[in-house]
C-alpha cells in the first residue's frame, strides 16, 4: 500500500494551498526544529565531538556546514557523510553524539514559539495527528515527553521503522496510512529541506518553519507557505481561510 502511494506521490507537483484541504482530517509534525528548537543542541554536540576526534583537521564545523550537511538527515546518512570509509565507526559516533544530545536536551530543550496554540487548534478541530521524524526513538520519545506532548500524538513514525527515511516520502505516507487519513486532507509541518522534500513528495502541502534554516534554502524544497513560528500571522490567516472553506463545504444539518 505504501509503495503504491510512493509511486503516485513522487511524480505529483506541489500545487496545494491549505484551503484546498477541506475537510481537514490530520496534521503531521516533524520533531526536531518543528516542535522544539533543538538544532542548537545538535550543532553543539556535533561541533564538540567532531573537534575532539580532529575531524576537519580539528577545525570546528560551522553552523553553515551543519545546516547544509546534517540538519534533518537520517543518522546513517550522516555517518556515511562524516565517515565515508568506516560506517561502523560513524554509527558508533552517532550513538555517542545522540547520548550527549539527550543530556543537553534534558536541561535546555525549548518549544517552538506558538506550538501549544496550534496544539489547541488541532485538538479543538478533532484532527488526527502524528509525529514523523528521522530522529532515533530515544531522542523522539524524550523530546515529545519533555514538551508534554506524549498524549497529543496518535502515532509516532520513525525513519528507522521505514525502508527509506526522509527525504523519501515513505515516513509521511506511512503516517497517513496509520492514521487512516487522506493525503488530500492533511498537511505537514517541517523545518528542514529534507523534511519538506519528503512531505511534498508525499503529495501534501507543507508549512515550512524557519526555526534555524534560512528561508531561501527552505524555498528550494517548495513548501506551501513559510512561517517564522506558530505565532506567525501567515499561518493563522491560512487556517482561517481553511476554516471558511470547511464551513462552505460542510453539508447543511
Amino acid at each position: 500500500m505504501v509503495l503504491t502511494l510512493v509511486l503516485d506521490a513522487i511524480s505529483m507537483p506541489n500545487k496545494f494551498s491549505l484551503s484546498k484541504l477541506a475537510p481537514l482530517e490530520g496534521v503531521l509534525f516533524d520533531v526536531d526544529g518543528t516542535l522544539c528548537d533543538s538544532d542548537p543542541l545538535h550543532y553543539y554536540a556535533f561541533r564538540e565531538m567532531l573537534q575532539e576526534i580532529s575531524f576537519n583537521d580539528g577545525v570546528p564545523i560551522t553552523e553553515e556546514f551543519f545546516v547544509k550537511n546534517i540538519a534533518g538527515k537520517h543518522n546513517e546518512d550522516i555517518a556515511l557523510l562524516l565517515f565515508p570509509d568506516d560506517l561502523q565507526r560513524g554509527l558508533k559516533f552517532m550513538d555517542d553524539k545522540e547520548a550527549m544530545f539527550r543530556r543537553l536536551a534534558s536541561e535546555q530543550l525549548k518549544p517552538v514559539n506558538g506550538i501549544y496554540k496550534l496544539k489547541k487548534w488541532v485538538e479543538d478541530h478533532g484532527l488526527k495527528r502524528a509525529a514523523v521524524t528521522n530522529a532515533p526513538r530515544a531522542n523522539a520519545e524524550l523530546m515529545i515527553s519533555l514538551l508534554g506532548l506524549s498524549d497529543f500524538f496518535d502515532a509516532v513514525i520513525l525513519g528507522d521503522d521505514c525502508e527509506h527515511a526522509k527525504p523519501h516520502p515513505e515516513p509521511y505516507l506511512k503516517a497517513i496510512e496509520v492514521l487512516k487519513v487522506s493525503k488530500d486532507h492533511t498537511f505537514v509541518c517541517e523545518d528542514s529541506v529534507s523534511g519538506i522534500k519528503a512531505g511534498v513528495a508525499a503529495g501534501m502541502p507543507v508549512v515550512g518553519l524557519t526555526t534555524r534554516n534560512p528561508e531561501h534554502l527552505l524555498m528550494e524544497a517548495k513548501p506551501t507557505i513559510i512561517i517564522n513560528d506558530y505565532e506567525d500571522p501567515k499561518l493563522w490567516t491560512a487556517l482561517e481561510e481553511l476554516d471558511m472553506q470547511e464551513a462552505a463545504v460542510k453539508p447543511a444539518a
